[in-house]
């Protein structure tokens, strides 16, 4: 299914960056726009009728898909260990660790967080978002977040966007609030970070800058840290196994003093074994996303809730950006916070006229 973006909540009018960081098909990375691109909803079925739900990331591969559902058929729910399920890790395998957890869960009436040690907190911290902006747009933008309740904005940036403007601007209209901002490695060499680093210090209401230079530089990410007094924070995320992301880029971070934080993405278990390695460290962190649909965003509340360490904004916006989160009742986002879902499993059910309405395909399996 495709869910398309509400106008207007990504970028200024007039402005095309596309989003999605990874190649699609031949096609390079940075060339197509997130919400034009596929997503799939799994239910999965047990044999005594107990429904899980999961939610694949964008772009999928079916060839995959269909493996790992040659896999599951027939086997056991009590056969599978749930920190390490019987198929290859991918990009496909936390829509079906969702899906089995959330069934695992329901079938021994518990919550999702309980399968994680239970919750350290019912209500996780969220922020706002926005892609490019055009300087002029920026006032009317964040004193609407400001409204809502919202303390913090992450914006997407690149070389081109005039952050400094940016942060200025919300210092004036929108006192207190925080901001974030990702270039996603775009702002190419420390050169670039240090121009920038010197007005944001000053102006005083970043947050972090996550990702500002190529991921591989560590030695320079370290530099920045002791260059300036903005938090520098490393996006670790699983489902870019095309990048090479693994758990242990959080160990070599921390070895090597290159970060004050970090941004992880993830499924529920390796999101746990990138907290424990955080909160060792004595490190704070949030959960990352890709401006994901319903099911997903639940299992981030999940997570985040039973994790020591998640205690910057979360990622959870979705439901702000795309037209609908396919869910019967949504997810209870009360800016700062959204709270934990109530009910075993996720706690959340598919809305199901709302999955038909965006549906492109549909496959089943038995």
């Amino acid at each position: 299914m495709i869910v398309p973006a509400k106008p207007g909540t990504i970028s200024s009018k007039g402005l095309d960056k596309p989003l999605h960081m990874l190649p699609v098909g031949a096609k390079s990375g940075w060339s197509v726009q997130f919400d034009q691109l596929p997503k799939i909803v799994l239910r999965l079925e047990l044999s005594n009728g107990v429904v899980g739900w999961g939610e694949l990331y964008r772009d999928h591969d079916w060839r995959r898909v269909e493996d790992i559902i040659g896999v599951l058929l027939g086997r056991e729910l009590t056969d599978l260990t749930l920190q390490q399920l019987p198929f290859t890790f991918c990009r496909e395998y936390d829509g079906f660790e969702c899906a089995i957890w959330d069934a695992y869960a329901k079938a021994h009436n518990m919550r999702v967080v309980d399968l994680l040690g239970g919750p350290v907190r019912d209500q996780v911290k969220v922020g706002a978002w926005s892609s490019h902006r055009e300087a002029d747009d920026v006032a009317k933008l964040v004193t609407g977040f400001l409204d809502q309740g919202f303390g913090c904005i992450k914006f997407k940036s690149d070389l081109e966007d005039d952050v400094i403007s940016w942060c200025r601007t919300i210092d004036e209209k929108a006192p207190g609030m925080q901001v974030i901002i990702d270039p996603n490695q775009r702002w190419e060499n420390a050169f670039e970070v240090r121009k920038r680093l010197d007005e944001l210090k000053e102006i005083g209401n970043v947050l972090c800058l996550e990702d500002p230079i190529p991921r591989w530089q560590l030695s320079e990410y370290a530099a920045l840290r002791q260059y300036s007094a903005v938090p520098i924070v490393r996006h670790i995320s699983m489902p870019y196994v095309l990048q090479g992301q693994r758990i242990e880029d959080a160990i070599q971070c921390i070895q090597l003093s290159a970060v004050d934080g970090f941004n992880f993405n993830g499924g529920l278990a390796n999101f746990q074994k990138l907290d424990h390695i955080a909160d060792a460290a004595g490190l704070s962190c949030w959960h990352g996303s890709e401006i994901d649909l319903g099911i997903l965003e639940a299992m981030y509340v999940h997570s985040s809730a039973a994790a020591a360490s998640c205690t910057w904004p979360g990622d959870i916006f979705g439901s702000m950006i795309r037209e609908h989160d396919l869910l019967s009742k949504p997810l209870n986002i009360q800016p700062p916070f959204v709270s934990l879902p109530a009910g075993t499993g996720l706690g959340v059910e598919p809305d199901l006229a709302a999955i038909e309405h965006y549906l492109i395909g549909k496959k089943e399996y038995k």
